[in-house]
């Protein structure tokens, strides 16, 4: 088989890197980091079957087009896309589905907005409605920030047109949790649970990022809590879709809170998550490449099966990131970080320089996945490998899957 994924950052690289276990794959414009990467266009390509992986493409309507050409197309169609395109579309869905949710009101104009942020108790949640690339969303304990917040997305200062209406919802708690579902119409199978780290500080400090790292599996989500997401969430959310002549085939991608009253959707994404595709995808036992394209085929035939060790992915971020992410600084120790035993480097904002060289050339430049029979093990991988690796200014967290790992060895 022969498979084409659409994108250039992390997520298609660890997609590319497992799909190559069975399949030859190309990827499109890629980056000079990931193999069989070339700069055209997906309708250019010929092949068996299309794995689109950033969402923009996807809400822009880039599998409908690839489909109406009689391409297999593993992503779903722009209708089904606006579950990450609006997220008051979304949580509109989610209320007439009944699934458990956080309550929230929708707004374009300040001052209603404001007023019902002030009936709230902190911690007070407001997001852009459109695509932010992950960082659109405030989560604060202050209110004079949320209301500063609020001004500023609605009146396009921060996030343009993807602020000019805002989702303010009321705040949560208890562990945050990943799951990624595999839809093909009318079925779901989940795949592996993973936990990402949004903020750009140890401690869970800082403003809100595209995510800073992650682990899976995640001792939390036992199989009983799978299966009561995918009863409550998933599977109501996918009949939703169906009634509304929504035939989604693709990833949906569910961020859950672990509330004391069950499991709640805090968000649906409509494509792997990055970095958690760097810690689910490696862990596949089973063939990605076969499932994938049961799923676009409308033919989802068994759940896929994953190994028992751990993973941890930690990304390395650029000077400035997120606000202002500071490019071009050579990236030197990648030879060094992908020699140690049971790690993969998978590349995301990296461009090359004169010479050839590669140089920082986004906010999140790497991910650094470490395998190993425990999360303490798997982390210890990771770290080791990030140790091997510099540029000028480069950041990163030093505790992703910390808290996991403590927990693991308390339970030995």
């Amino acid at each position: 088989m022969k498979v084409c994924v659409v994108g250039g950052g992390g997520r298609e690289h660890a997609l590319a890197h497992v799909l190559g276990r069975s399949a030859e794959v190309v990827v499109t414009p890629g980056n000079p980091a990931i193999p069989g990467s070339v700069a055209t266009s997906p309708e250019e390509i010929e092949a068996d079957l299309y794995v689109i992986g950033p969402e923009a493409p996807l809400v822009e309507g880039l599998a409908d087009r690839l489909r109406a050409q009689g391409r297999r197309v593993f992503g779903p169609g722009a209708d089904g896309a606006r579950l990450e395109g609006s997220k008051a579309w979304m949580k509109e869905l989610l209320a007439s589905a009944g699934v458990p949710s956080a309550g929230h009101r929708a707004f374009t104009d300040p001052d209603p907005a404001v007023a019902y942020l002030r009936s709230l108790a902190p911690p007070y949640v407001v997001k852009t409605d459109g695509l932010a690339a992950g960082k659109g969303v405030l989560v604060t304990e202050c209110l004079a920030d949320a209301e500063a917040d609020v001004r500023d997305k609605l009146s396009g200062a921060t996030f343009g047109a993807a602020g000019e209406r805002v989702v303010i919802e009321e705040g949560l708690t208890g562990p945050e949790l990943s799951l990624l579902v595999v839809c093909d119409g009318t079925r779901a199978v989940p795949l592996a649970p993973a936990q990402d780290f949004k903020r750009i500080g140890d401690g869970d400090d800082g403003p809100n990022t595209g995510g800073m790292g992650a682990y899976s599996p995640v001792p939390v989500a036992t199989p009983a809590v799978v299966d009561l997401v995918m009863d409550r969430a998933v599977e109501p959310t996918l009949a939703a879709l169906t009634a509304a002549d929504i035939d989604y085939r693709g990833v949906l991608y569910a961020g859950l809170m672990l509330t004391p009253d069950g499991p709640k959707v805090i968000e649906y994404n409509v494509r792997f998550g990055d970095p958690e595709a760097q810690v689910v995808l490696p862990r596949f036992a089973s063939d990605l490449a076969d499932l994938l394209g049961q799923a676009a085929d409308g033919d989802l035939r068994e759940p896929p099966r994953f190994v028992d060790e751990a993973a941890v992915s930690v990304v390395l971020a650029a000077e400035g990131y997120p606000a202002a992410p500071r490019t071009g600084g050579r990236i030197e120790g990648l030879d060094a970080a992908s020699a140690h035993p049971g790690v993969t480097v998978f590349a995301a904002g990296v461009g090359e320089d004169e010479a050839g060289r590669l140089v920082t050339a986004g906010g999140r430049v790497l991910a650094v996945t470490g395998i190993g029979a425990t999360i303490t093990d798997a982390r210890d991988t990771a770290y080791a490998a990030v140790a091997e690796i510099h540029w000028p200014g480069v950041q990163y967290r030093t505790d992703i899957a910390a808290s996991a790992a403590t927990a693991e060895r308390n339970r030995s």
